[in-house]
């Protein structure tokens, strides 16, 4: 690990104005050439605290899956929401992210009454909100939600990569690495990818599996 860890500093003076259910929002794939992009809200209980919450780019994979399930186990609530290649596509990535936060919020099942959110607003959340620039690596609830959206969407990756070999999923996580740019201009696109993104080719290979979940 490394860096100091996320606190809770603003979740204390929240809960001070009376706020009991805060959600932390963050989301991992923005930048990817392939895959969704996901998103997950975490309210955490502050009578069983999680030690050692980071934005998970700063985690092994290790250390991000035993974190989150700690987080699983000790959360009042945990939701994923996820937009797929084709929202992406059809909307851009920054609605596509917004949408994927929205449905990572109404997959909670206990409702806050305030929300975290790592650098956006969220529209279409009846909800008091605010965003948190560095959010991920400063407060604890955004940096338990960073855990388990990259969790959860690393897995996804993992297993597209047996669906289509080739293209080095389960190592680059659909992210723009030399060696995944060099597997497109050899195979060309799949239906996972984000066409709308410099150095994506159009579809050419077909379907092999069900879209991602969009809500969990």
């Amino acid at each position: 690990m490394r860096g100091r860890a996320a606190g809770r500093v603003r979740e204390r003076e929240l809960g001070a104005r009376g706020a009991c259910r805060i959600a932390g929002v963050d989301e991992v794939g923005r930048g990817s050439l392939a895959g969704p992009v996901v998103a997950a809200a975490v309210i955490l209980d502050p009578d069983r605290p999680v030690r050692g919450l980071r934005d998970s780019k700063l985690l092994s994979r290790g250390e991000r899956e035993r974190l989150a399930a700690r987080i699983e186990e000790r959360a009042v609530a945990a939701g994923i929401g996820a937009a797929d290649a084709g929202e992406v596509d059809s909307m851009n990535i920054l609605r596509a992210t917004l949408l994927a936060m929205r449905r990572a919020v109404e997959a909670l099942a206990v409702s806050p009454d305030y929300l975290l959110v790592d650098a956006l607003h969220i529209p279409g959340v009846d909800l008091p909100q605010e965003g948190v620039v560095h959010g991920d690596r400063l407060v604890a609830s955004i940096a338990a939600a960073s855990i388990l959206a990259k969790v959860h969407r690393d897995a996804l990756m993992r297993s597209f990569h047996d669906l289509y070999p080739g293209y080095g999923f389960g190592s680059h996580m659909g992210y723009g690495t030399e060696g995944h740019l060099v597997a497109l201009r050899r195979l060309g696109s799949t239906p996972l990818h984000r066409v709308t993104f410099r150095g994506v080719p159009p579809h050419s290979r077909p379907a092999v599996a069900a879209a991602a979940p969009r809500s969990g």
